[in-house]
């Protein structure tokens, strides 16, 4: 576990029930509410620090662009999101970060359940050596979910959402390698969303696939984010402008700039990322 030094109070580590999933509740959403938010998050591996001083709010039902060049932190940032930076040697932070108010480096916090509210999506696909059913049920046969008509529906409504079910519905049992690339990547969000998270961690998605499977990985995005709050780490411009409705631009560990996308990217407050945006550096 990371070497957490708290300087902000503790919350208790009760988890909020859940509100319903339904697409007409989750429409309803305010999306100016904060889903999760760091504040004071300053972080380090061993001795380099990484991340300095980072106040940053995720507002829920909407996508959230990271974008910087290589190095800058904006990944280290993601994984501080849902702890995935836990079992790297000399790792630790100070400061906090939050999902619906709760602490989520309180102690008493199960990580394992807080990686079922907040998933993950990685840069290259990484299906598992299994069917496609099986990929995508994986997560909840972890949970202890044994019911078949359960984990068929999931399996079946998971598929649908990752906009991949017309296209495999009929073959299910096949070895997820036997797909393309973007299937394969539309497959690994299909199992992230399984086990139903709040919260969705994509770190650069796209970034290995041709630009067919490119916009239909957006598409989704797209789509998604009525159900679910989405970070994504992008080096695409273009696409942070297209997708996201709010844009933190990361400069050498510090958060230079927040705030919605149309304005980072036509008038913003900070001559670096006017540089940036711009194509000045980078």
């Amino acid at each position: 576990m990371i070497d957490k030094v708290p300087t902000l109070p503790r919350r208790p580590a009760t988890q909020p029930s859940r509100s319903g999933d339904t697409e007409a509740e989750s429409r309803m959403a305010d999306p100016t509410t904060v889903k999760m938010r760091s504040r004071g998050l300053d972080f380090y591996y061993g001795a380099n620090h990484v991340l300095h001083n980072v106040d940053f709010d995720v507002f829920a039902h909407s996508v959230t662009a990271l974008i910087g060049p290589s190095g800058c932190g904006k990944s280290t940032f993601l994984r501080t999101l849902n702890r995935m930076n836990d079992q790297i040697p000399g790792a630790r932070l100070t400061g906090e970060v939050s999902i619906d108010g709760n602490d989520i480096y309180d102690p008493l916090v199960d990580v394992t359940a807080l990686r079922r509210r907040i998933g993950m999506v990685f840069q290259r696909s990484n299906p598992f050596p299994k069917s496609i059913y099986e990929n995508v049920a994986f997560g909840l046969r972890i949970a202890g979910v044994r019911d078949k008509r359960v984990l068929d529906e999931t399996v079946e409504e998971s598929l649908k959402l990752s906009a991949l079910w017309d296209e495999v519905k009929d073959d299910l049992n096949k070895p997820a390698f036997m797909f393309s690339g973007g299937q394969q990547q539309r497959l690994c969000i299909a199992r992230a969303l399984a086990v139903r998270p709040e919260v969705i961690l994509m770190d650069e998605p796209a970034s290995a696939l041709d630009p067919i499977s490119t916009a239909k990985i957006e598409e989704l995005i797209e789509d998604l984010k009525v159900r679910y709050t989405i970070v994504i780490v992008t080096h695409n411009m273009q696409q942070a402008a297209r997708i996201s409705q709010y844009t933190g631009f990361f400069y050498m560990g510090d958060l230079v700039e927040f705030g919605p996308t149309a304005k980072i990217f036509t008038t913003p407050s900070e001559k670096r990322t006017e540089d940036y945006v711009t194509g000045r550096f980078g």
